[in-house]
């Protein structure tokens, strides 16, 4: 799948809202898919040039819900859902709801998270500055190993 940057995005988007030339021709003349062109040309339409600056981001489960009742309220498809939310794939709303389909709104919760483990302590507890000669010989040839071990 082709990444186009916004600019060229609001560019084709304008030029089909400006312009008399149809949809399916403006995607011709740049070598896009009709479908393409007609989303960006919503999204122009919908929300103007910000439509187009969109950041990554996660949804949390109040979202998804507002999302999933929106389209129940007012009969939209995936694909009106993600233009008039910003979401960045129609795929990820349809999915939304198949999950609230089969399992209710505990199934479009994030799964848990394991625990994470405390970090280790560092292996010795004074400062280098402060460690006799033999102390540091000792680290350093526990280290050269740990480094090996690890390369295996």
């Amino acid at each position: 799948m082709n990444r186009y940057d916004a600019r060229f995005k609001l560019q084709v988007a304008k030029e089909a809202c400006k312009t008399s030339t149809s949809v399916k021709a403006i995607a011709r003349r740049h070598g896009l898919e009709f479908s393409t062109v007609r989303r960006w040309v919503a999204t122009y339409r919908l929300h103007g040039w910000r439509g187009f600056h969109r950041q990554a981001r996660s949804y949390d489960l109040a979202f998804k819900l507002a999302v999933l009742e929106k389209m129940s309220q007012d009969g939209m498809s995936a694909r009106e859902a993600t233009t008039y939310f910003q979401i960045g794939d129609a795929g990820a709303v349809g999915q939304w709801r198949r999950l609230y389909a089969q399992g209710g709104a505990q199934a479009l919760a994030p799964p848990p998270q394991p625990p994470q483990k405390p970090m280790k302590k560092s292996r010795s507890s004074k400062p280098p500055e402060d460690m006799s000669r033999d102390e540091l010989l000792r680290e350093v040839a526990y280290l050269r190993a740990e480094t090996d071990y690890l390369k295996k």
